[in-house]
């Protein structure tokens, strides 16, 4: 028995078409699902602080200025005051700040938070120090010093060490 050419084309179409409709109906088999979650973080208030040197030179008792910078990075919207201490010498307060030197000898000196040096920069809150909100960045706040003339005093190496402390 033989088929004819007509024949056996039929039959592969059958075939094929019997093969198509399996495999359709294993893709029909085939399904997806799908869901979402939720992604959370909760960013904290947060503030860091640094400063550089504030150096006097050379004084020879005449009034001797300085500059020093004081580097203020905080999360973006938050608000901060920053205060400077009294410094470690015996005696000294906020507004009349001392360096010890040989024989504990005292320089007096004075930091501000205006270039006329005229406010003085403290450290209580709302009071007598600097306030400012965070955007990211570094905020760099400059620290105007001053040591009054007429003080003659033994020749040698005076040093202070001021805080920074920023409240946020």
């Amino acid at each position: 028995m033989s088929l004819s050419n007509t024949s056996g084309k039929a039959l592969r179409a059958a075939i094929l078409a019997s093969m198509a409709l399996s495999l359709s109906s294993l893709t029909a088999l085939a399904a997806t699902a799908i869901n979402t979650f939720g992604v959370t973080a909760t960013v904290q208030a947060s503030c860091s602080i640094s400063a550089s040197t504030l150096s006097f030179g050379s004084y020879n008792g005449t009034v001797a200025t300085a500059t020093s910078a004081v580097s203020v990075t905080c999360t973006n919207s938050t608000p901060y005051n920053v205060g400077l201490s009294s410094g470690v010498a015996s005696g000294a307060t906020v507004a009349a700040r001392k360096m010890t030197g040989p024989t504990s000898a005292l320089l007096s000196y004075s930091l501000f938070s205006d270039p006329s040096r005229s406010i003085n920069w403290g450290q209580t809150v709302g009071s007598d120090t600097i306030s400012g909100t965070g955007n990211g960045a570094v905020q760099a706040l400059t620290v105007y010093g001053q040591a009054p003339a007429g003080q003659y005093l033994a020749p040698g190496s005076y040093t202070d060490t001021i805080t920074a402390t920023i409240t946020y």
